[in-house]
């Protein structure tokens, strides 16, 4: 019986896990500013065209990379985030697995222009097919200039399956927002077929959301605020009439790293109850912090998805943190908010939190596909308001029990 088993070529290798890395261009979007973050860049600069097809370029003023690691970058698992199999459960970079550029660069053309700030020479780096088809010195600025032209070229199926521009604009703007949004002491500059939509100087989380979100965000923002030795929450859940009954503005961040947590959200939602109609979900951006060695990150393509090891106990947490914060802002009735951290680890270190100073500022897009119509919930009675709010909270506090949620809803 003959051999039937083969290794695949690189560049075939790499195709396939563009299939996970490389879903649209938002998902190029997402890795290359990732990575400028993790270069360490306080400016950021994001153009695009034809919704991403044409181009994706990133230029950060990052610490750069020097000839020999601009080409590693492109191999398979080349990282500089991890060095053994624990490192995974210490992770405080955005990316980690080794795989993007290659993957990128297996299904679009890559240009790679870059440069440490102690070096007078720069490196510039072209690559198709994964194939590295020229390399030379260049007088570049300081950082990382990153361009991805063609996404798709050379597998024209997956290029066939693209959403509109229009869609594709959406998703991107979706990326670019969330990590906007994580970093906001960082500037970030944003293009779409050279007309700038976002200018947004590095600032503080409330002006950052106002740049992103709009003026009318200003004053509608209440602070959420819990630091226990275990972890520590903040960021900020929007008054009642910021609801939608649309979803999509709902932000987690762990670590700085963005996630979608059905459990989690539901702990937020449930600090709404009898404030909220069922059918309207709030606005919140709100930053987790714990030890990297309480998640496990690794879980997902994406990484949008991480396992916490006290879920429950977390859940129940958040959820009280959030109703405090809408009694501060006079949203609930005043109750005594001081959350016992019973059941959480206490041997956990909380990574430093880097200050954000400044001030941000937007320019306003004109999106494609329209906005969202806010729904404003009626103003109720104050008194039946303040009776219904009572009642609900003596059911909640009653035996100072944990709250589980249900299942259901989930």
């Amino acid at each position: 019986m003959s051999d039937i088993i083969k290794i695949l070529p690189d560049h075939i290798a790499n195709q396939i896990a563009a299939g996970e890395v490389v879903q649209r261009p938002a998902s190029v979007v997402k890795e290359l500013l990732e990575n400028s973050i993790d270069a360490g860049a306080t400016i950021i600069k994001l153009m695009i065209k034809d919704a991403g097809k044409q181009l994706i370029q990133v230029v950060d003023n990052g610490s750069g990379m020097s000839e020999t690691d601009a080409r590693r970058a492109f191999e398979r698992h080349a990282t500089s985030k991890i060095s053994s199999a624990a490192d995974l459960f210490r992770l405080t970079t955005m990316g980690f697995r080794g795989e993007a550029l290659a993957s990128i660069a297996a299904v679009a053309q890559v240009e790679l222009r870059t440069r440490p700030h102690n070096s007078t020479l720069g490196t510039s780096l072209k690559v198709e097919n994964s194939v590295v088809v020229s390399q030379q010195p260049d007088q570049t600025a300081a950082g990382t200039n990153f361009s991805v032209s063609n996404l798709f070229y050379n597998t024209p199926a997956r290029r066939q399956f693209l959403k509109s521009d229009a869609v594709e604009l959406r998703h991107i703007l979706d990326e670019f927002e969330r990590v906007a949004l994580a970093h906001s002491d960082i500037e970030f500059v944003f293009f779409n077929n050279d007309t700038e939509v976002y200018r947004l100087p590095a600032g503080n989380l409330r002006k950052r959301i106002v740049s992103v979100f709009g003026a009318s965000y200003q004053d509608k923002l209440a602070p959420v605020e819990q630091d226990i030795e275990a972890l520590r929450i903040s960021g900020f859940v929007g008054r009642p009439e910021l609801a939608k009954k649309t979803r999509g503005d709902q932000y987690f961040f762990v670590n700085k790293r963005f996630i979608k947590s059905p459990y989690l959200h539901h702990a937020v939602v449930a600090s709404f109850e009898g404030i909220l109609a069922k059918d309207q979900h709030p606005f919140y951006v709100i930053f987790i912090e714990i030890d990297p060695g309480q998640i496990d990150v690794n879980v997902h393509p994406t990484k949008t998805e991480i396992k916490f090891q006290e879920e429950r106990q977390l859940y129940n947490i958040l959820r009280a943190t959030v109703r405090g914060g809408l009694s501060s802002a006079q949203i609930l009735p005043s109750f005594d908010f001081e959350t016992p951290a019973e059941g959480f680890s206490q041997n956990m270190t909380r990574p430093a939190r880097p200050a954000q100073t400044g001030s941000a500022s937007k320019i306003n897009p004109q999106l494609a596909g329209g906005e969202d119509t806010e729904y404003r919930r009626p103003v109720a009675d104050d008194q039946t308001r303040l009776s219904n709010n009572l009642n609900n909270w003596e059911a909640f506090l009653s035996g100072n029990e944990m709250v589980e949620p249900l299942d259901e809803v989930l």
